[in-house]
């Protein structure tokens, strides 16, 4: 016979179904909002997640601009291994006078022109003794050739008077020359006596802002900053390179982007048109099927040479 009373039984009984539907509730864990509720909650965190701050894009690191930009110049110089300047000359002198004619106007304009000026005035004594109305008559095709005779036969006198009449191959006695500015004295360095130096004009500077070599305007600057990112030894076929880009596709209103060979370096890509057939449109000269801007081209231009004065 049991000693238990029937309310010990009872409460006994309760107990333990209590303690077991605690250890139930426990191993299921907290339970999950349903219905409204959940829908409420998910809303409000996805809203919560879409304000919360973007984490800014990580700077690049000089080095890995460097990188970068090294990279980019290798492939260009795949895409362009004919790269060369663009203006006509058979000699230094000729190369000095038609990069003072290149200002404010094209190299196709000017290659047009030099033929007959050349043919006038074939050495800087010539030159300096020229009719200036007759000159101006020659380079009018130009543009703005009244200043243009005034520094040609400026910088004629001084080759003559202090140079003995050849075209000095330094920098320093260059930008001395009237109408001769770093640009035009690092043109003639690089091509005409192998020196090298970087050539910032709107073409260069435009690009090397667009793949963030630099932020900076003044070409002075640009040439500084341009010279610490690549050695000496590439600084003019450098320069030829990145004109040939930005003549060809990376153009100032709109970039070819869409066609672009180094697409994937570049920061800024998207200003220009991205659909590649579109963008192939764009392209101009040899890469468009065009005539380049040289009526004598070097022997390895894939293009065609560009038409005499008149001939267009």
């Amino acid at each position: 016979m049991s000693s238990s009373t029937p309310g010990t039984t009872g409460k006994k009984t309760k107990a333990a179904t209590e303690a077991k539907a605690a250890t139930k509730a426990k191993a299921a864990g907290p339970r999950k909002a349903t219905g409204t509720k959940a829908a409420t909650g998910t809303k409000a965190a996805t809203k919560a997640k879409a304000a919360a701050p973007r984490k800014a894009p990580k700077a690049e690191s000089h080095l890995a601009m460097v990188r970068r930009a090294r990279r980019i110049n290798r492939e260009l110089a795949e895409v362009y291994p004919y790269a060369h300047p663009e203006l006509d000359f058979r000699n230094p002198f000729e190369l000095l006078v038609a990069t003072v004619l290149s200002a404010q106007t094209t190299d196709l304009r000017v290659n047009q022109t030099t033929p007959a000026l050349f043919a006038a005035y074939p050495t800087p004594e010539d030159m300096a003794a020229a009719v200036p109305e007759e000159m101006e008559e020659i380079i009018r095709p130009t543009g703005f050739f009244r200043a243009k005779t005034k520094s040609l036969m400026g910088l004629s006198a001084a080759l003559r008077d202090e140079f003995g009449g050849e075209v000095p191959g330094r920098l320093d006695d260059l930008v001395k020359l009237p109408g001769v500015g770093r640009k035009t004295a690092n043109v003639v360095l690089g091509n005409a006596f192998g020196v090298p130096g970087i050539t910032v004009d709107t073409h260069f500077g435009r690009l090397v802002r667009r793949w963030k070599w630099t932020d900076e305007e003044d070409p002075v600057k640009v040439e500084a900053v341009v010279a610490g990112i690549f050695p000496k030894s590439e600084w003019t076929m450098l320069s030829h390179r990145v004109v040939f880009h930005g003549r060809r596709i990376c153009h100032a209103r709109k970039p070819a982007c869409g066609a672009c060979p180094i697409a994937p370096l570049c920061p800024s890509y998207g200003e220009g048109e991205t659909d590649p057939e579109k963008a192939r449109k764009l392209l101009k000269y040899e890469m468009g099927g065009y005539p380049g801007q040289r009526l004598s081209p070097p022997a390895d231009y894939p293009g065609k040479p560009a038409p005499a004065l008149g001939a267009e």
